[in-house]
């Protein structure tokens, strides 16, 4: 683990290759699972604020389950997630595109203007997932079977993980703060 300012990062996330193939996977992430997408505590209340821009992005049963559920649930680990569709598991601000490629409702409102945010951060930072302890707030790289596509197409294009989601990781920590992270990759690559 690196440790930088109150942060401590998986060495994966600067070695391992990763570039998301959506025709490969067809946004499985979005679609598979045992819960909704984490949210911090201070996306809960921009997720009631942006709900009437982005319904009309969203699938019939989608906006039946936030009508029902509203827009965050607690999971069975006590966490925040966005409400799933029945069964299924695919988290409601889910939508597929033409080619039946899962996407993101909040993400469609965020390109078509309509709302400021983008989409919870722990989507955008997938497959990162960030933990709270006591001291620390905790980066590790979550391998996963159906992003193997991404994992090949990372390799080919000898994309590291914390550049491929250097938006979303300046997004969550700054710019500060991944400047030190690349500083230290670069320093790590160089040895």
């Amino acid at each position: 683990m690196i440790a930088i300012d109150n942060t401590l990062v998986s060495e994966d996330i600067l070695e391992k290759k990763f570039v998301c193939d959506l025709n490969a996977c067809k946004g499985q992430c979005c679609v598979s699972g045992q819960s909704g997408a984490p949210l911090e505590e201070s996306e809960l209340q921009i997720m009631e604020k942006i709900i009437d821009k982005v319904k009309p992005y969203m699938r019939a049963d989608g906006l039946a389950v936030v009508e029902q559920q509203g827009v965050f649930v607690v999971d069975m680990d006590g966490d925040y997630v966005t409400p799933c569709v029945d069964d299924d598991k695919h988290c409601a601000f889910v939508y597929f595109d033409t080619n039946k490629i899962a996407k993101c409702a909040i993400e469609k409102a965020y390109y078509a203007g309509k709302i400021k945010f983008k989409k919870p951060i722990s989507c955008h930072l997938y497959p990162i997932r960030v933990e709270k302890t006591k001291y620390y707030t905790t980066l590790n790289y979550n391998k996963w079977s159906i992003c193997e596509p991404a994992c090949k197409c990372g390799d080919a294009l000898d994309v590291s993980v914390y550049l491929f989601l250097k938006e979303p990781l300046i997004r969550k920590f700054g710019k500060r703060w991944f400047n030190k992270l690349e500083k230290f990759a670069q320093l790590k690559l160089a040895s």
